[in-house]
């Protein structure tokens, strides 16, 4: 793909975020796209064939650019714990702001397409984090825990508050307690 063609799409996906993450995905039409990115309707479906190719390619490049990239920081030696507080500081952030939250829009993605897209982002975090924890196993700065219970409780509490914060109002403490658990559940007392 040329260099233009690239620019571009990075364009259309940065623009068509706050779109999913406010109407969700069976709201968002290439219409709205057009509107948002200024592109024609050929222009845009030169590059993406319908919301729903659109929203896989966000979805990827999520994933791909995601700030927590725990193998790249454990590449580099990092403390185990050190990685863990910036991914909970994180996701604490990311808790607070429902407004920027993309789980309504993935969750009507999956109920529409009944893909197995949202399994493959699902695995691509479990692997993520079994290796962060693994990782901190090995170095002594966290438990011995079961490594797969802690995976699903990170993932799924971390989804569901993202989703029930788009409905309820979640207190910080609420957010912090969640964290708090995980931080407690991986760090050694004893260090």
């Amino acid at each position: 793909m040329s260099g233009k063609a690239e620019r571009t799409k990075e364009l259309i996906l940065d623009r068509v975020y706050p779109l999913f993450s406010k109407r969700g995905f069976k709201q968002v039409t290439m219409k709205d796209v057009c509107e948002v990115t200024g592109l024609s309707r050929g222009g845009l479906y030169s590059h993406f064939a319908g919301t729903g190719e659109l929203f896989e390619a966000l979805l990827g490049k999520i994933t791909e650019k995601d700030a927590m990239d725990f193998h790249g920081e454990i590449s580099k030696g990092l403390s185990a714990t050190e990685i863990l507080e910036g991914a909970l500081r994180l996701m604490e952030d990311e808790m607070e702001h429902p407004e920027d939250s993309l789980s309504i829009a993935m969750y009507e993605y999956a109920e529409v397409t009944g893909s197995d897209v949202m399994e493959h982002f699902n695995r691509i975090w479990e692997e993520k984090w079994t290796a962060l924890i693994r990782y901190g196993i090995e170095r002594g700065e966290f438990s011995n825990v079961n490594v797969r219970e802690v995976v699903n409780v990170i993932l799924f509490s971390y989804q569901g508050i993202r989703m029930w914060s788009r409905i309820i109002r979640m207190e910080p403490e609420t957010i912090q307690s969640v964290t708090g658990h995980i931080r407690n559940l991986l760090i050694r007392k004893d260090l």
